[in-house]
């Protein structure tokens, strides 16, 4: 705690920084997950087949809940990825503005990347009966993707800056 001279002269204390910095990468995680709840509450009204099945086949599981932790969990990876990212290129989050906007074109990314490309070769090479073709090109994948990258980059900096209580009154 610091102290600073007022017009009377007296030295009074100076509340400490209410605000506390998280590293980057764990408000990459949280955003991350965030994102893949809203992207996967579309997955449960639209194509529930795709978390129940085809998400847990990735990796020989069955099973709605073996398909919403693997779902988790490549929203929290894919969300540290975007973390770098920002980091490498800090403009991009400078506002809440630029961060949704990198968010969602980021979304886009990720979505052509890994659901258009990779998924369907990995669900190919593990014989999963229902992989999709080559390019799997599917417009509500893409709305998901979209909808993780705009809630990632929405919830990154808010993330990262989060409140914290004064010892001091």
């Amino acid at each position: 705690m610091s102290t600073r001279a007022t017009a009377g002269g007296v030295a009074t204390e100076e509340q400490p920084e209410m605000m506390q910095e998280v590293e980057s990468w764990q408000a990459g995680v949280a955003g991350g997950i965030l994102g893949a709840i809203a992207f996967g509450a579309l997955m449960v009204l639209v194509s529930p087949g795709v978390l129940t099945n085809a998400i847990p086949a990735m990796y020989g599981l069955t099973g709605g809940a073996a398909g919403t932790f693997i779902h988790l969990s490549h929203g929290a990876v894919i969300g540290v990825a975007f973390a770098a990212l920002l980091r490498a290129r800090p403009e991009l989050a400078e506002t809440l503005g630029r961060s949704t906007a990198a968010g969602a074109a980021y979304g886009v990314a990720v979505w052509v990347v890994l659901a258009v490309l990779v998924m369907p070769v990995w669900l190919s090479a593990v014989g999963f009966a229902g992989a999709p073709g080559l390019p799997n090109i599917s417009t509500t994948s893409l709305v998901g993707h979209v909808i993780y990258g705009l809630v990632l980059g929405a919830a990154y900096p808010m993330l990262r800056r989060r409140g914290t209580m004064s010892d001091a009154e």
